[in-house]
């Protein structure tokens, strides 16, 4: 995960501390909102990726599965994502590039397969992707 965040926090110039909640933003709405399946082997296979979201409140088999606390919370989606990257400091720009560059390590770990699954399932993401 140290390589995914300071990919991110290079290519988007921000802080490292920075770098590492949006990752964390994004990988918590992943989880929360895209399928299931496909999710859980995204999530497997980025090395450190449920530690991250466990560091950041998701916790619980209903947030891991993704999905499941759609039906009690409503999801956040990706308005609720920029929404807590803007909130945490980055501009537009910043939130695309957090995007794109967690989606091209995901594709480089997990495949492209699983990674456009994901992508789909989640109205609005593959517009920032």
């Amino acid at each position: 995960m140290d390589a995914l965040v300071s990919g991110v926090a290079s290519a988007a110039k921000i802080e490292v501390s920075r770098a590492r909640k949006a990752v964390a933003i994004l990988l918590m709405i992943l989880n929360r909102d895209g399928p299931r399946d496909a999710t859980r082997q995204l999530i497997d296979a980025l090395p450190g990726g449920r530690s991250l979201i466990a560091s950041q409140g998701e916790s619980g088999a209903s947030s891991y599965w993704g999905g499941f606390s759609d039906v009690t919370s409503g999801g956040m989606g990706v308005m609720g994502a920029l929404g807590e990257m803007t909130e945490a400091g980055l501009d537009m720009g910043q939130v695309q590039i957090v995007t794109r560059e967690v989606i091209a390590y995901a594709r480089k770990r997990a495949g492209d397969e699983i990674v456009d699954q994901v992508v789909d399932g989640i109205p609005g993401l593959r517009k920032f992707t």
